[in-house]
């Protein structure tokens, strides 16, 4: 899987929502100013090289869906993100976000949780 660049994730977070979809749809359910056809047909055909889209032809007209999840692009994001920035430690990661975030109770105490179920499926 292939890193997607700003533009070409802002395609894809709407295939996520939308799901199959023309290039016009896209194109409306993007805030203004909405950028020309062009450019949005030019970062679909990049999409579709990459293989995160694949399409079906009707006539002339062209329907995209994706192909990759978002919860598999999600989850080859934040490898690379722990990889890169956390030597690859989740144990770094979270260390950081508690530091350096304003993480409440509650959201400390659903993470205790997750860790808990986690625990419980593995035994």
């Amino acid at each position: 899987m292939q890193k997607l660049t700003k533009a070409e994730e802002e395609i894809m977070q709407l295939f996520w929502v939308l799901g199959p979809s023309l290039v016009s749809a896209l194109i409306e359910a993007m805030p203004e100013p909405k950028p020309p056809h062009s450019s949005v047909s030019s970062i679909v055909r990049i999409l579709e090289k990459k293989g995160f889209i694949q399409h079906k032809a009707y006539g002339k007209t062209f329907e995209y869906f994706p192909v990759i999840s978002k919860k598999a692009y999600s989850q080859f994001s934040l490898s690379k993100l722990v990889a890169n920035y956390f030597e690859g430690s989740v144990n770094e990661l979270v260390s950081f976000l508690v530091k350096e975030n304003d993480i409440t109770l509650s959201e400390l105490e659903k993470i205790k949780q997750e860790l808990s179920s986690k625990k419980s499926l593995k035994n």
